[in-house]
């Protein structure tokens, strides 16, 4: 509801002589909508600001929200907690065996002949035995289906986990030790329980922090270091094992006596088929099974020739054992400690994939899915596979996009590619024996060729260039510095640049846009115009102890640099009022209340009055609290910026009328019509000053839906 507020006299504001009754400045009513106050007390109180106070304070709000968990589990049903702790439950019951089994049975099949030689592949790249490989996507597998809210994620071993596991490992056991492999399921049960924890606490938003300039500059440097890894199966000789490009390059450099043609030159074609299947499968529709067959290929070529000529010096994958894995508790905890840094960087790497993926993929088929829920379910996984001789797996980019092309709507295609991967294990392991191991290589590098991500990093140039500065260092160092120090160094510029926003927050000074009563940028809008004796500024982001010095210091700027090129109004040398609006700002803390009281003081020593418009209400009642709205005073208190113009414009010219005013002469009794007529020049006057108008003012065209200032009623 509107009220008519009549503004304070000019000389509560100003040290000006004080004029007798007669000639004193007139005040004019301003049209304003009152601003609710809350009150901190609840004695003396009204029935409506009593619940207004109560329904913000603190405990209002813990006490709402259990209320709001108890009956949230009061109208959950049997069926609702079953789907939470098994979410397969959701599609079983819904379930359309006509129409869905011959999809996912095609999906499930087409992901898990992609598997087979991939997961094989991978376990070479984490120094393991390829039987490993096929461990890790058989078990993993089917519990994720069960435990998993994401209907098409395919999860298994991944070229970026498998490059973790082998970095931390080789530096602690030898790859051929018992113990580099018992380690490496260690690490999938703590990969597993860190998951579990993250997804019952609900902490997956802690990564969050983590720039996607970050994400997309570790998985390009990854790559490259992953591809190089593989090269001594290209070049037929050892090479060192790293996490830095330079002594790889080194190493491959310092053994090139020993280099051999055949591998190279079978690598080199198996690598061209892949990528030509790849590319033919993206490219064109009616080919895409070209780009599942890719992998499958590769093997079957590599074998073939392998069986046909004998070549002595090509290295083959080698006796591989029949059947599936046994029951088995993971070994060597008193390595844990060791472990913990990698565990937390695969943890990491698990939410930024598979649950941003599965995210994408929910959305696309159009389901919802909890990210916590994906996480518990990913920890479960890796924590069952532990048992079962598996190493750490997450979701892949490359089989999830597979089964989700290939048409997959449930989890029952998980359990397709499971079956097929059991198969494998029962009856394939024979043929796997002669498997060259430059074919591996060559789906290794296949495979991550696409995380080479620089149309990311041509993008981020033409938008950002901070953020494209960010993907340079985290690209950078982790090429020459390593898998680890590139993480950290990235997540902690990331970090740095959030803090460094939130310290720095973006402050506009605002405008008039001419003929409304919005108020913008000025530096956004050129067209806004500004009033002479005031300032109006917006603060775009919440007060707390870490950025209220930034914002006092432009605050003090913006009270001495005045630009009159754009102003309006009452024609005077300095500043009289600061409006802040505070309609974005979200939460104010105590050291900024504290802070805003000092500038109080000090604008007051100087003869300026602070001016708040719409702050929140749990902004007010902070500030009630603090005493900080009886210090500055209720009338200085907004719900519109068009509301605070109007009371502090009418301040400015009253103050320059009283000071342009000579001193009133005893002899002077002006006529009551004399005094009216002057009245109504100045308000005439200030309306004119209000709408920017240079041109001289008639109230007949006065649109009033732009709300100027109101005359007073004869």
């Amino acid at each position: 509801m509107d009220i008519t507020f009549a503004s304070p006299s000019a000389g509560d504001l100003t040290h000006s002589s004080s004029t007798s009754s007669g000639s004193s400045m007139p005040t004019r009513p301003v049209k304003i909508i009152p601003l609710q106050h809350p009150e901190t007390t609840s004695n003396g109180s009204s029935a409506g600001v009593c619940s207004f106070s109560s329904s913000s304070s603190p405990s209002f709000w813990s006490n709402s929200l259990v209320s709001g968990w108890r009956g949230k589990i009061r109208r959950m049903t049997f069926i609702d907690w079953i789907e939470i702790f098994l979410p397969c439950c959701r599609w079983i019951r819904t379930y359309r065996w006509r129409e869905y089994f011959q999809i996912d049975l095609m999906a499930g099949t087409t992901v898990g002949i992609m598997l087979v030689p991939q997961a094989m592949s991978y376990a070479k790249l984490a120094g393991l035995e390829p039987i490993y490989g096929l461990y890790s996507g058989f078990v993993p597998v089917f519990i994720y289906a069960i435990f998993g809210s994401s209907r098409q994620l395919a999860i298994g071993p991944v070229a970026l986990v498998s490059l973790l596991v082998s970095n931390v490992l080789s530096g602690i056991a030898d790859s051929s030790d018992a113990l580099y492999t018992e380690l490496a399921i260690l690490l999938a049960l703590m990969v597993g329980i860190l998951e579990c924890i993250m997804g019952l606490l609900r902490l997956g938003w802690l990564i969050r922090f983590v720039s996607h300039s970050v994400i997309s500059g570790f998985t390009t440097a990854s790559a490259f270091v992953i591809a190089l890894s593989q090269a001594k199966y290209f070049l037929g000789y050892d090479i060192d094992k790293s996490s830095k490009i330079v002594p790889i390059i080194k190493s491959i450099i310092s053994g090139i006596d020993e280099f051999l043609w055949p591998p190279f030159v079978m690598g080199s074609i198996i690598l061209a088929i892949l990528q030509t299947m790849k590319h033919l499968g993206k490219s064109r529709k009616h080919l895409r099974f070209l780009r599942v067959m890719g992998p499958l290929t590769a093997v079957v070529l590599g074998t073939t020739f392998v069986k046909i000529y004998h070549p002595s010096s090509i290295s083959l994958v080698g006796d591989i054992p029949q059947g599936l894995p046994c029951f088995s508790i993971p070994k060597s905890f008193h390595y844990v400690k060791s472990l913990i840094p990698t565990a937390i960087l695969i943890t990491g790497v698990a939410i930024l994939e598979s649950v941003g993926i599965a995210k994408a993929l929910a959305a696309k088929n159009g389901y919802e899915l909890d990210s916590n829920q994906e996480l518990f379910g990913l920890g479960v996984a890796n924590i069952f596979g532990s048992f079962f001789s598996a190493y750490p797996t997450t979701g892949s980019f490359s089989r999830s996009a597979v089964n989700h092309e290939s048409g997959a709507k449930t989890g029952l295609s998980g359990i397709i590619t499971g079956i097929i991967m059991g198969c494998a294990l029962l009856f394939l392991t024979p043929l796997f024996e002669y498997i060259p191991q430059c074919a591996l290589a060559a789906i290794v590098i296949s495979a991550v060729i696409t995380l080479v991500d620089y149309e990311e990093a041509i993008f981020l140039w033409h938008v950002d260039k901070k953020d494209f500065l960010l993907w340079t260092i985290t690209s950078t160092t982790t090429l020459f510095l390593g898998i680890e120090i590139g993480v950290l160094v990235g997540v902690g510029v990331s970090l740095a640049f959030v803090i460094h926003e939130s310290a720095n927050p973006h402050i506009a000074v605002l405008g008039r846009l001419p003929g409304t009563t919005v108020y913008r940028n000025i530096q956004q809008y050129p067209e806004a115009y500004t009033y002479n004796g005031l300032v109006i500024v917006r603060i775009d982001a919440p007060i707390y102890f870490a950025n209220i010095s930034y914002i006092k210091d432009r605050l003090r700027e913006y009270e001495v640099v005045v630009d009159k090129s754009t102003k309006h109004g009452p024609e005077v040398q300095r500043i009289y009022f600061v409006i802040l609006e505070m309609s974005p700002v979200t939460y104010i803390d105590s050291s900024a209340v504290q802070a805003l009281k000092d500038l109080h003081h000090e604008y007051e020593s100087r003869d300026i009055q602070i001016a708040i418009s719409n702050p929140n209400r749990e902004v007010l009642l902070t500030l009630s609290k603090s005493g900080l709205v009886e210090l500055i005073g209720k009338e200085w208190y907004f719900v519109r910026v068009h509301d605070a113009v109007q009371v502090c414009l009418q301040h400015v010219q009253n103050i320059k009328e009283a000071s342009n005013a000579p001193d009133p002469s005893p002899e002077e009794n002006p006529s009551f019509f004399q005094r009216l007529l002057k009245q109504k020049g100045m308000d005439a006057s200030v309306a004119e000053l209000e709408s920017g108008n240079n041109k001289p003012f008639d109230p007949k065209n006065i649109d009033p839906q732009l709300e100027p200032l109101l005359f007073r009623k004869p």
